[in-house]
């Protein structure tokens, strides 16, 4: 019950998988090293033996920077079950913005892996008391004069980790969650999707972020799981051949990942010709097609897959009638690193489209000032809510009423079957010239429906609605193979399909939506760890 839940913390957790589940496979690192629960748990006690010998008393902050591997798990349960705080910075913040967050947690200590080192500063590094390789767990420099600290096991209240989020304004802040609101989300998403012994993850999302390690990591690691890591990022080159060794029962995704394997793999297959395109035109038809892509599509991903989350950000309207259709077991989920993080979710095969499903029954969830459609802003109470934002009261008091809910700025609506419907962010909505509300991500997701289109960023410039579009080049050059032009000339074949495009999206969208103006966006967005457009670099 979650009442019990309340008064545990992660060192509970912690203990208690490594009594269940010691000789069962934790966390590995495909074709490398592989820790059963046993030997996950000595290290543990290895690493935080090297915190007590070098002082490091409780709440010091002890900061993270590494690609996903073991001892980056190791590292993040060592800090937290001793009661110290683990501050984990995404890997691809550039060397300013991890000096920004290490000054500004105070972190004291950092374990950094070798591929990372180069982004700490020599002068940063003289800042920190203790300097640990998270390849081997060996001290790289070491605090002089400390004396011997053995810390009392958290408490539920106690903070265990400070979050510095990518964000897409432009500026981090450091989320504060205890162990109370990390316990009780895992209790929350178990409820939701239960988490077996027998199950396989298969991580490609950075542990850094909240998503990947409250429900890759600390979910997994509660239940008795096995997590394997791929040896980088998750390019085909890699994620291919580890799907086909690994076979997954469960994977976390951002819809960038499957709607590139839609639009780069699938629907080629089906609109390589005008016949083709003729058929797959036809609703039933193209049902047929999906369920046989589907199924091939299930065998690439291993053939044991239950369940394939989709969180971050709102996925592609066609992409996901291809996955309904095809039988996939895609799930869609809601949440922010500020709710440890998920609030809202539906399992594979009850997913309504477009939906993120009804909030999670331990918390409560209500729209702030309805308009007539019923779109208002979310907002949410419960026990997995943070504790606020570090160093930064006056921003923590803002994005609570009055009455205690957290506001979490995205809008949206409820229908009467409970389903939640993202419209957008409260900061990017644009006020029409008539007073009318508009949803740049609503024109967005109508852009992105486009064939010819990866990814698209609508924004206002003086006055007028202007979409910012990445097109699918290797696509376009496709489209040239049956040509008898000798040589693609990809600037004039663009400047074609941007007319198209703008006629296509003011077909579908009502009149204070459409825009006036495509501008080519050359080169792909820059984006957040769960693939978000940073749009304060583009407004």
């Amino acid at each position: 019950m979650l009442s019990e839940v309340m008064g545990m913390s992660l060192a509970d957790i912690f203990a208690k998988s490594i009594v269940d589940f010691g000789e069962r496979d934790a966390f590995s690192t495909i074709k490398k090293e592989k820790l059963t629960y046993n030997q996950f748990g000595e290290r543990v006690e290895r690493l935080t033996e090297i915190f007590n010998k070098n002082g490091i008393k409780s709440g010091e902050k002890i900061a993270i920077l590494g690609n996903n591997m073991p001892n980056w798990a190791v590292s993040y349960i060592a800090a937290t079950t001793s009661s110290r705080i683990a501050v984990p910075i995404l890997p691809d913040f550039t060397a300013f913005e991890i000096a920004n967050v290490i000054e500004h947690s105070e972190s004291s200590v950092i374990i950094v892996s070798d591929k990372l080192s180069y982004k700490i500063s020599k002068v940063i590094s003289e800042k920190f008391d203790l300097i640990i390789s998270m390849d081997s767990l060996d001290i790289v420099k070491i605090r002089d004069g400390a004396e011997y600290i053995l810390n009392a096991l958290p408490k539920p209240e106690d903070l265990a980790t400070i979050i510095y989020t990518s964000g897409t304004s432009g500026t981090s802040k450091g989320v504060m969650l205890s162990h109370r609101n990390l316990v009780t989300q895992n209790y929350m998403a178990n409820k939701l999707m239960p988490i077996f012994p027998d199950d396989v993850f298969l991580s490609i999302l950075p542990l850094s972020h909240a998503y990947e390690c409250s429900l890759g990591f600390i979910l997994p690691l509660s239940r008795g799981a096995q997590v394997v890591y791929l040896d980088g990022a998750p390019t085909p080159s890699l994620l291919l051949p580890a799907l086909s060794e690994v076979r997954p029962t469960i994977m976390l995704s951002v819809p960038l990942i499957v709607e590139k394997i839609y639009k780069n793999k699938i629907r080629p297959m089906f609109t390589k010709n005008w016949i083709m395109q003729f058929l797959y035109s036809i609703h039933f038809i193209r049902r047929g097609f999906h369920k046989v892509a589907g199924k091939k599509l299930c065998q690439t991903f291993g053939g044991r897959l239950r369940f394939f989350g989709i969180g971050g950000s709102k996925l592609d309207g066609v992409v996901e009638r291809f996955l309904s259709d095809a039988g996939f077991p895609y799930s869609i989920g809601y949440g922010l690193t500020e709710t440890s993080p998920l609030l809202a979710g539906a399992l594979p095969g009850k997913v309504t489209w477009q939906s993120t499903g009804p909030h999670l029954p331990d918390l409560e969830m209500k729209i702030l000032n309805p308009n007539k459609k019923g779109i208002g802003e979310i907002v949410v109470k419960g026990p997995n809510v943070m504790e606020g934002y570090y160093k930064d009261p006056s921003t923590t008091a803002s994005c609570f009423t009055a009455d205690g809910w957290f506001r979490t700025k995205d809008l949206g609506f409820i229908d009467k079957k409970g389903n939640l419907f993202i419209k957008g962010r409260k900061d990017n909505m644009i006020v029409g010239p008539n007073g009318e509300n508009i949803y740049p991500e609503e024109i967005e997701a109508v852009i992105n429906e486009h064939d010819l289109v990866l990814e698209s960023l609508v924004v206002n410039i003086k006055g007028k609605l202007t979409a910012m579009v990445h097109y699918n080049y290797e696509q376009i050059e496709k489209l040239h193979t049956f040509s008898e032009e000798a040589v693609v000339n990809m600037e004039q074949r663009v400047s074609e399909i941007k007319k198209d495009l703008m006629a296509y999206v003011n077909d579908r969208v009502n009149k204070s939506s459409k825009i006036i103006d495509i501008i080519e966006q050359a080169v792909p967005f820059e984006k957040t760890a769960t693939q978000k457009i940073k749009r304060y670099l583009y407004s």
